[in-house]
């Protein structure tokens, strides 16, 4: 048994550690592991706050804005409306009055019926008949011709002025004269003449123009006297 020698035992310590470096690195795996579920028992234990909750303790509480005035802020309506700018959360004037939306109704377009019906027909003026008449006669006859006559009567209350206007067909006219008065104004024209009185004839009272034609009918074709027709043919 003295030939036979013993193998040598592996020496602890330093030299060991440093002969087997996996243990080494083993070693450090586990100190890891061990600092990471460390970590993660602290994270957890720090939850956030439940809603509704008291803050953390030192943290300061929010208080409700002051007003530039040191006023508290007027609280609004419920139904009040809130124009940009205008708010008086923002600015601190007075609530406005509700704005009341503007619509539109919409306008019936169409063709307009008059009625006719109710319409009451515009007579035209009926003329009134002139307050001065005249009437026609042949005072003489003779041949190559006659003397006629137009007698003027004023029937309204006040004198008036006249003018006979003559018609006749062919023959000439030799003269005109009013007896007994200062003469009018005489114009000729073809187939007839007129004659503008030179007196007015008096309220109620009348007054004859006398005339001779030649070659000419007795029958004339028109009498008027201030645009009424003559009387007696």
């Amino acid at each position: 048994m003295s030939g036979m020698r013993r193998a040598p035992r592996p020496s602890h310590g330093p030299a060991a550690i440093a002969s087997s470096p996996w243990i080494v690195v083993g070693a450090g795996v586990v100190v890891m592991v061990v600092l990471l579920f460390v970590a993660l028992g602290a994270y957890r234990g720090r939850s956030p706050a439940r809603d509704g909750g008291p803050p953390p303790a030192g943290l300061p509480l929010p208080q409700a804005p002051v007003s530039p005035s040191g006023l508290s802020p007027t609280p609004l309506p419920e139904n009040s409306a809130l124009l940009p700018g205008l708010s008086p959360r923002a600015s601190g004037l007075p609530p406005s009055a509700p704005v009341t939306p503007v619509t539109s109704r919409p306008s019936t377009v169409g063709p307009t019926v008059t009625s006719t019906s109710a319409r009451t027909p515009i007579r035209p003026p009926q003329q009134q008949p002139s307050a001065v008449s005249g009437r026609y006669r042949v005072v003489q006859s003779f041949d190559g011709g006659f003397i006629g006559e137009v007698l003027i009567v004023n029937a309204s209350g006040v004198d008036r002025g006249w003018t006979v206007r003559f018609e006749f067909a062919g023959g000439r006219l030799v003269t005109t004269w009013v007896e007994g008065v200062p003469q009018g104004t005489l114009r000729q024209f073809d187939g007839g003449f007129t004659y503008v009185s030179g007196v007015d004839v008096p309220a109620g009272g009348s007054v004859a123009l006398r005339f001779h034609l030649e070659r000419a009918s007795s029958t004339p074709r028109g009498c008027t006297v201030d645009g009424a027709r003559c009387s007696g043919f």
